[in-house]
């Protein structure tokens, strides 16, 4: 482990005391000096602590994000770098690299959670930060960057742009993005002020702030420039602005004329600039001057940087590769590589470039960006080219299947496709376009080319991967069962947004593909799942035998035998209760990760996947029978029906499920719940154990006239998820145990019934069940909601003639019901997602 001393300093931040009162941040509401500033970072420099620590920061444009930011560098202690605004990714990094220490923006300060005293990594001592690659975000593939690669970058941007001490940045782009955070490392170094903001240049808000606080420039990506022209930026007046920044992808050469040309008129320059994460930010940076005659150019090296064009077997130019003391020291995929040095010496960008006789470089193409598709290499580049030569705005992607291409605004997608196959000799079987209200993008402005490729849908006619093995189909699963496009390396099944109705069927088809299912798979990452695609285990047992999760089987059993008993079939009563701590359960495992407004937004969903279709389905049998009154259908006869057990009592789990739903989420809401939850993700639930079993022994009147109290249940099978050791199993098994005798009045096979399903949960993460009946087992545990509601309607008709036939009938009739309710939910669901990725997301 690595100590205090132990590490390079980073100049800019250790140094800030040094311009004193000059002002560092400025904001609508204060202004901060850089003492003031100073203070502020040594304190929480302080908090972190002497020994070296792995911290993760989960980064807004905000002045707590940017005092943790530099308390980190401070400290000596590795940062994690990500988006405030990005929970799933957090969540990830952290599972794969478990800091020691997570901070959180919340409301200007900073949320600090600490997860041991000391550190468990071995660090390297250059190693300062770790920051995604561009479209990456929560990948665990992160670039290490040394203390040495932050400074000499902020030196060399600073140098070239000529900040001075009077200059004043304003803050447009995120600073979790190496661009964004270059802006703030090369003003702090010279002693200049941060506009500090996260407000968008389409804001007049911004522009207001932009001119009271003297900006003396900004960053902007393309898409920024489409933004400028939206606002009328041509025609403002900014008498403090110096120069605009570019860089985040090509900015068309025509646009770089006119802004040139623009900024010659009003008195600021155009610094177009080239850069990658890989190399701390900046490559190259083209001077004002050379604009007009060079509008494609990305310049010349940065100070202390060098190109040079290495061939390409097969291509006419060939690729840009760039050295200097910015290049990162390597990157890093697993804990174990942060305690590694310098694996990268220079920096293969990927590009294709050429030198023109001025002196400057000139990107031409992406290597990587090509695809080969029938034998035909197609450069995804140029089929951009072709298009914007028609006045049409694209993004192309591609696999070795296909080529998708999002086309902006309202063109005729099939003249296009036709123009563009014979364009570039392509088949038109192989080439999709998609017209869409704008092109979508990341949170830089960048083009999100997942996306794009998400816009292909597979049609049964496509060429795709083999069914049968392979690691697309643990995405593929993912797609099909969560209806998302949009899979990456770092989602897990809880962050995409799964939960208990979901869950079934995506474990089942996993388990057929993996052959043994992780007991957390719910939580880990589709890149480790995949790992794990084709290592099925050999054994006789496993030909006729297949483990199949106990919450499952307790859901596929307990519909059987609540339907048998309503039906007379047989008398088995007490499995709605073990579903209630079934559900507590499953709420704990699906609804509890994340950051506390994503997570509550999930948790109203997951309370309208149950409401409404059970509203649905009681309204009809409202308006066709005389069973039920309106109460029932809105769910609200437990408060307001009769005490006495009528029909009108039939849906009283749905509606206790419901309010216990929306009671948790309510709670969990509050921010010290919140916290307290996270901080105690056992002894929360025992809590609430305790407290709802003041209505399990008439401690206290929860005033529901019939239905026995049940939320101790549902807490109790919440505990029983958060329960990891053997200890803690004991524990929570002894609850059942001592509270469930006489809750159902000396009813001893009812309450032995409840007891046994619990500590099943507890103790058997899987169970046995021959293949044959496996299949069964999880289509009636996916529909056993939807077989409980409609069974009510359905046996009624066949009960005379033979239970069992009404049976089987009740349940059928739930399977489809719940099919139906799978796809119209599926239709939704695709259809606001199209919706969402045919709207351009604003930075």
């Amino acid at each position: 482990m690595t100590t205090q001393l132990d590490f390079a300093r980073v100049s800019f931040a250790a140094d800030l005391a040094g311009h004193g009162d000059r002002p560092a941040i400025l904001t609508d509401n204060f202004t901060l000096t850089y003492r003031d500033l100073a203070r502020r970072v040594d304190a929480l420099a302080l908090r972190l602590g002497s020994q070296r620590r792995l911290v993760a920061l989960a980064a807004a444009n905000d002045v707590g994000s940017l005092v943790a930011y530099l308390a980190a560098l401070v400290g000596g202690h590795p940062l994690i770098l990500l988006p405030e605004d990005k929970p799933a990714a957090l969540e990830s990094l952290v599972a794969a690299y478990d800091p020691d220490v997570v901070l959180r923006p919340a409301k200007g300060e900073t949320v600090f959670e600490e997860r041991r005293p000391g550190t468990r990594h071995d660090l390297h001592p250059d190693l300062a930060l770790l920051l995604s690659t561009s479209g990456s975000t929560g990948s665990p593939k992160l670039v290490r960057l040394s203390a040495a690669n932050l400074q000499a970058n902020a030196e060399s941007i600073a140098e070239y742009l000529d900040i001075g001490p009077a200059d004043r940045a304003a803050t447009t782009l995120p600073m979790s993005y190496c661009y964004g955070l270059s802006v703030i490392n090369s003003h702090l170094l010279r002693g200049a002020g941060l506009v500090l903001t996260d407000l968008s240049v389409v804001d007049p808000c911004f522009w207001e702030l932009f001119r009271t606080g003297g900006a003396t420039s900004f960053a902007a990506v393309p898409y920024t420039f489409e933004l400028l022209e939206r606002v009328g930026f041509a025609g403002m007046d900014l008498p403090c602005l110096r120069y605009v920044t570019q860089a985040g992808g090509r900015l068309a050469p025509e646009r770089v004329q006119s802004y040139a040309e623009l900024g010659r008129r009003k008195g600021w320059e155009l610094f177009v600039m080239y850069g990658q994460t890989e190399a701390t930010a900046r490559m190259a940076y083209l001077p004002p001057a050379l604009a007009a005659e060079h509008p494609g150019a990305i310049g010349v090296p940065v100070p202390g940087g060098a190109f040079r064009i290495e061939p390409v077997p097969g291509l006419e130019h060939g690729e840009l590769v760039y050295t200097g003391p910015n290049v990162m020291l390597g990157y890093a995929e697993t804990p174990e590589d942060l305690g590694a040095g310098r694996t990268v010496h220079e920096l293969r960008t990927g590009d294709l470039a050429r030198k023109h006789p001025a002196g400057v470089y000139e990107v031409v193409g992406r290597r990587s960006r090509f695809v080969k598709i029938v034998g035909l290499r197609v450069d995804l580049g140029q089929v951009e080219r072709i298009l914007a030569d028609l006045g049409v705005e694209a993004a192309s992607a591609g696999t070795d299947q296909g080529l998708v291409v999002a086309v902006e605004g309202s063109h005729d997608t099939q003249l296009l496709a036709k123009v563009l196959a014979q364009g570039i000799g392509l088949p038109r079987a192989a080439l999709e376009l998609h017209a869409v209200e704008h092109l979508p993008r990341l949170a830089t402005g960048k083009v999100d080319y997942p996306a794009v490729l998400a816009l292909s849908e597979p049609g049964p006619s496509k060429p795709g991967p083999d069914p049968a093995a392979g690691p697309d189909d643990v995405r593929r699963i993912f797609r099909d069962t969560l209806e998302r496009p949009d899979i990456g390396d770092g989602d897990t099944f809880v962050s995409l947004g799964g939960d208990s109705l979901s869950y079934v069927a995506t474990s089942v088809r996993l388990e057929q593909l993996l052959g043994h299912l992780p007991p957390d798979w719910h939580v880990t990452p589709v890149r480790n799942l995949e790992q794990h695609a084709g290592k099925k285990p050999a054994g006789k047992m496993r030909r006729f035998f297949a483990p199949l999760e106990t919450s499952i089987v307790l859901r596929a059993v307990a519909i059987v035998l609540i339907v048998g008993t309503h039906v007379g079939l047989m008398k088995w009563p007490g499995m709605a209760h073990v579903l209630m701590a079934v559900a507590g359960y499953n709420f704990a495992r699906f609804q509890l990760s994340g950051e506390r407004l994503p997570r509550f937004r999930r948790q109203l969903t997951s309370v309208a996947r149950v409401a409404l279709p059970s509203m649905a389905f009681i309204g009809v049998a409202y308006l066709i029978t005389d069973r039920y009154t309106l109460a029932n259908v809105l769910l609200l006869n437990s408060v307001v029906g009769p005490e006495a057990v009528t029909t009108q009592w039939h849906f009283w789990f749905i509606e206790v499920l419901v309010y216990i739903l929306l009671g948790m989420t309510a709670l969990l809401a509050i921010p010290w719940a919140d916290r307290a939850e996270r901080r105690f993700p056992l002894l929360f639930p025992l809590a609430v154990t305790g407290v709802a079993l003041l209505s399990r022994y008439d401690i206290v009147d929860p005033g529901i006239p019939h239905p026995s109290p049940t939320l101790w249940l549902f807490a109790l099978g919440w505990a029983v998820a958060r329960a990891r050791t053997v200890i803690q199993r004991c524990a929570v098994s002894a609850l059942p145990i001592l509270t469930v005798p006489g809750y159902f009045f000396g009813d001893t096979h009812r309450e032995l019934t409840l007891v046994g399903g619990i500590l099943l949960l507890t103790w058997l993460p899987t169970i046995p069940l021959p293949r044959g009946l496996q299949r069964l087992a999880v289509l009636l545990a996916s529909a056993s909601l939807y077989a409980y509601l409609v069974h009510w309607l359905v046996y009624p008709l066949l009960e005379a003639i033979s239970p069992a036939l009404a049976v089987a009938a009740s349940l059928a009739a739930g399977v489809a019901y719940w099919a139906l309710c799978t796809r119209v939910m599926g239709l939704l669901s695709r259809g606001s997602w199209r919706s969402l990725r045919g709207r351009l997301k604003q930075p």
